[in-house]
């Protein structure tokens, strides 16, 4: 018997010191992607821009100046004022805020409600019609005309905006998800669990989840970019963050009749927009290297 927990006690260290290694071998794997220290590096720097707003600016971004309209950038104001003597890069850096929250608020939902519906999906064949022909329903909808009318129906705030991309983008986890589920539920493991007399609930969520996580993590990180990207649409058009809180949807909505008169109204806050948004992507697309056996 003593032999027998000897056995069991070196095995399970054994275990550990694979999954230790695992991890090491894939931290060195990310840590050689040099695209990706590039994109960690500039997604870094711009939660950096965003804490700091409130310690840069503490008088919030709304605060207006009418005799310093128009100014152009200087060493009094970086990135020069709006029509209504607004401090651009102020407001610039809140938006940064404002995109990352909901960016990563959705990407949140998205793949938690994307990998229950995938899971339910992939296990039972009675819900996979029903769930996998709603979403591709949704998934025909060009992402755009679906958030605007979620939010014309919900009306204009962040909390409404995160809903209604959270709508739009769910399916997406939920058809990565169901893929994996069908490929995972007919390996010999899992018909070694059931015939131990295990439930589905155990099944699905200790053995099957827990195995499709690489896939669906790195959908959900493509989704915060994608998010940030839908967001920025849908202020510029009116239907997202309401005005006056700084979106840079908004933002470049608001530059856009001055564009030939004061070009700094649109041409940083847009950098900034591109910058994140790369950073993002190409974070992503190194999580994707490491997680991603494929």
């Amino acid at each position: 018997m003593a032999n027998v927990n000897a056995k069991e006690t070196d095995n399970l260290r054994v275990a550990k010191l694979a999954i230790k290694e695992n991890r090491k071998i894939k931290i060195q794997t990310f840590m050689k992607n040099k695209m990706a220290m590039v994109g960690l590096i500039i997604t870094v720097i711009m939660v950096i821009a965003a804490l700091l707003a409130p310690v840069l600016f503490p008088e919030g971004p709304i605060k207006m100046d009418n005799p310093n309209r128009f100014l152009a950038p200087s060493g009094a104001h970086l990135f020069g004022t709006d029509e209504f003597g607004r401090d651009i890069l102020n407001r610039t850096l809140y938006g940064i805020r404002i995109s990352f929250v909901i960016g990563g608020v959705t990407a949140l939902i998205t793949f938690v409600l994307g990998m229950l519906l995938g899971l339910l999906a992939g296990y039972y064949s009675i819900l996979d019609n029903i769930i996998m022909r709603i979403c591709e329903g949704m998934m025909s909808i060009p992402p755009v005309l679906l958030g605007i009318a979620l939010m014309s129906a919900l009306g204009g705030s962040a909390k409404n905006v995160v809903i209604a991309l959270s709508i739009v983008y769910t399916p997406v986890v939920a058809r990565v998800a169901r893929a994996s589920t069908l490929s995972v539920k007919e390996m010999t493991y899992i018909e070694a669990v059931k015939s131990q007399g295990a439930g589905s609930f155990r099944i699905l969520f200790r053995h099957i989840a827990p195995n499709i996580l690489s896939p669906v993590i790195v959908q959900a990180t493509n989704i915060f970019a994608t998010a940030i990207i839908l967001e920025a649409s849908l202020s510029f058009l009116g239907a997202g963050i309401p005005a006056p809180e700084p979106s840079l949807g908004n933002i470049l909505s608001e530059a856009k009749q001055y564009i030939f008169k004061s070009w700094w109204l649109t041409l940083y806050p847009s950098i900034v927009m591109i910058l994140m948004v790369m950073g993002i992507n190409i974070l992503g697309d190194g999580v994707r290297d490491v997680l991603d056996p494929s």
